[in-house]
């Protein structure tokens, strides 16, 4: 090859590139500017700063499937990434999977590619043994189009076989719940291991306040249906509220720095630390006449720096479930709640 030729070359490869670049740059736009503006208008991240805000900052985020849905349904608007943000990246050191739902893509309603989009990171998943993280914000299918949806083999249906499965395979799935989850996507989350509701955004309910209205003729509202007090409080479908989607995704980072590796489950230590409550105070707390005491001051005073993440707070308040270490290992506790629990 001379010179002239390895100069074309390379120029092509350049523009090529260049051209490409162009391209994701208009794909991580998404729904376009006035989209996303609608979300910062709702205090809502988009699916890409969510995932930067959550994921470590010093190892690598490897996208996946950014160019799925390009030029694809013109007629409906377009699916920039399939509606969905993805790829395999580290949380609290862990390397998991990531799935975010693009709200500014249609309500980040699913097209069928981004049925297959999904259950594409799934496998990868379920192939290396990954935790999945779903940060959910979906108005459910796409209805126009849901005959090539649900029906087949590898359509949206196979998501909740594949959460069953991986559910069998001790494979951690958390599902965040930061926008609206409706009808069949409704059942990712509740299938997940852990649940958390953004309040105020996050809701979860199989029919919306509209059809609720046509059916029994009663009005109702997003909150009530299926918002974060109702499913944490009364229905127990979630497990965690939070006000801001910047908490829910510490707890993320928390839940996914008490995963031990699963060769080493069993033996997850780290550097033990005293609490940081006196615990020398428990024979004060313990009542001798047998009067009521809260056993969240009793734990506290046992495990690592006090630091006690309770699991469903608000439901069932007579146990006290949660996560915490105990000489530097991860433990589970489940303590009777010795207070008086009013209703």
């Amino acid at each position: 090859m001379n010179n002239i030729e390895f100069n074309r070359n390379e120029d092509q490869l350049k523009m090529s590139l260049s051209d490409m670049r162009l391209r994701l740059d208009k794909i991580y736009l998404g729904g376009g500017k006035k989209a996303i503006e609608k979300q910062k208008e709702k205090n809502k991240l988009t699916p890409r700063e969510r995932i930067a805000y959550l994921v470590d900052k010093d190892k690598p985020f490897i996208e996946i499937g950014a160019f799925a849905g390009y030029e694809m349904y013109e007629d409906q608007g377009g699916c920039p990434a399939g509606g969905t943000v993805a790829g395999v990246g580290y949380v609290s050191g862990r390397q998991c999977v990531i799935l975010a739902n693009d709200q500014t893509v249609k309500a980040g309603a699913w097209f069928p590619i981004t049925g297959k989009k999904n259950l594409r990171l799934q496998e990868i998943a379920m192939e290396n043994h990954l935790p999945v993280i779903y940060l959910v914000d979906s108005a459910g299918v796409f209805l126009p189009m849901q005959d090539e949806i649900f029906p087949d083999k590898e359509h949206f249906g196979r998501i909740f076989r594949n959460n069953a499965r991986m559910s069998g395979m001790g494979i951690t799935q958390i599902a965040a719940v930061m926008g609206p989850c409706v009808a069949g996507g409704a059942y990712l989350p509740i299938m997940s291991d852990e649940t958390l509701m953004v309040e105020g955004n996050g809701s979860i309910y199989l029919a919306g306040p509209y059809l609720v209205k046509a059916a029994i003729g009663e009005d109702i509202d997003n909150e009530t249906l299926g918002g974060a007090t109702t499913h944490t409080e009364i229905s127990g479908i979630a497990d965690y509220k939070f006000k801001t989607e910047q908490e829910c995704m510490d707890h993320i980072k928390r839940v996914m720095g008490m995963l031990g590796e699963k060769e080493k489950a069993g033996f997850d230590r780290t550097t033990a630390k005293p609490p940081k409550k006196n615990a020398e105070e428990l024979y004060g707390i313990f009542p001798g006449d047998g009067k009521p005491y809260d056993m969240l001051d009793i734990i506290e005073r046992i495990v690592d720096d006090s630091d006690f993440e309770q699991f469903k707070s608000e439901y069932g308040k007579t146990i006290i479930c949660g996560y915490g270490r105990i000489d530097g290992w991860a433990v589970g506790i489940v303590a009777n709640q010795r207070l008086v629990i009013k209703k």
